[in-house]
């Protein structure tokens, strides 16, 4: 039994060896910042910088573990799909749907539940959560379809 255990155990240390060589999650690049949201006040931006900004911007700090496989997959998996639906440093793009924000930060679904075990210092109070709802719904508005299609409204009004 004991020599199951051991090999066991060699078994995964060699699989978890093998997987570090496995070249996704660790493209940690931060792009150029080409634009911001014009925010609403200094607060919310300094909210959404500790609780969002990991993910949705390029301005994301690395972590540690974001270089270990598998767990490096997750991140770089988190990262890639929160800038794509929303990056705070690319306002110049049309986003996804910007003014769900708030909404997603109000029922709980963003920061995701691991994430704050992960990076503590991005909780926020209920007070924090209460003002940056606020403040995103000030500075992105409240669910009102993509920003290329709002953008494109605002334009037709002008017409």
């Amino acid at each position: 039994m004991r020599k199951l255990v051991i090999g066991a155990l060699v078994s995964l240390i060699g699989l978890a060896l093998i997987v570090q060589l496995v070249p996704y999650g660790r493209d940690h690049t931060n792009p150029l910042v080409t634009a911001e949201p014009t925010w609403d006040s200094p607060v919310t931006r300094q909210l959404a910088v500790r609780a969002c900004y990991a993910c949705h911007s390029n301005q994301t700090v690395w972590p540690w573990y974001s270089n270990i496989a598998p767990v490096s997959w997750l991140v770089q998996s988190d990262v890639d799909g929160g800038r794509h639906s929303l990056n705070f440093s690319e306002w110049n793009r049309p986003q996804e749907e910007p003014g769900e924000a708030a909404e997603k930060v109000a029922e709980g679904e963003m920061p995701p539940w691991f994430y704050t075990i992960l990076r503590p210092s991005s909780g926020l109070s209920d007070a924090e959560r209460r003002d940056l709802i606020a403040g995103l719904e000030v500075t992105l508005g409240k669910g009102e379809g993509t920003q290329g299609e709002r953008d494109h409204e605002k334009r037709e009004d002008y017409d």
